[in-house]
């Protein structure tokens, strides 16, 4: 138990409705009393128990952006907090493409890696050989 809390309630414009985007709880004493967390006051000299406050953003802030970039064809997370923008991956690679253009097509994909990067894009080329797209 905390003293009182208070809360930021967020609107959702995409689905109408609102989800509680942060809160805030002052525990006061009680679970330093508990704990026993303790600190001496600069002025007084004495023992006094600590005064603590939570607070709740992370996680719901997470959950919002699912809920507004997801629907049941899955989750596009915006570019700004995607751990990477842009994945290459080569496509048309088959038991019939010759190693020769394999490896020029693997080079190409390095080189547009290295282009993108350099343009401070976050990127990932997936050369994997136990994966195939679609």
């Amino acid at each position: 138990g905390g003293n009182y809390t208070t809360t930021t309630e967020a609107f959702i414009a995409a689905s109408g409705r609102a989800i509680q985007g942060a809160t805030s709880h002052h525990l006061g004493q009680n679970f330093s009393r508990m704990f026993e967390i303790t600190f001496e006051d600069p002025e007084t000299q004495k023992e006094q128990y600590v005064y603590q406050n939570s607070w709740g953003l992370t996680t719901r802030v997470i959950g919002v952006m699912i809920m507004v970039h997801a629907d049941n064809q899955g989750l596009v997370l915006p570019p700004k907090v995607a751990s990477k923008q842009v994945v290459i991956i080569p496509c048309g690679i088959s038991v019939n493409l010759s190693q020769p253009a394999r490896d020029a097509l693997f080079d190409t994909c390095r080189r547009l890696e290295q282009n993108l990067i350099d343009l401070g894009i976050r990127v990932k080329c997936d050369l994997r050989d136990n994966y195939s797209p679609g």
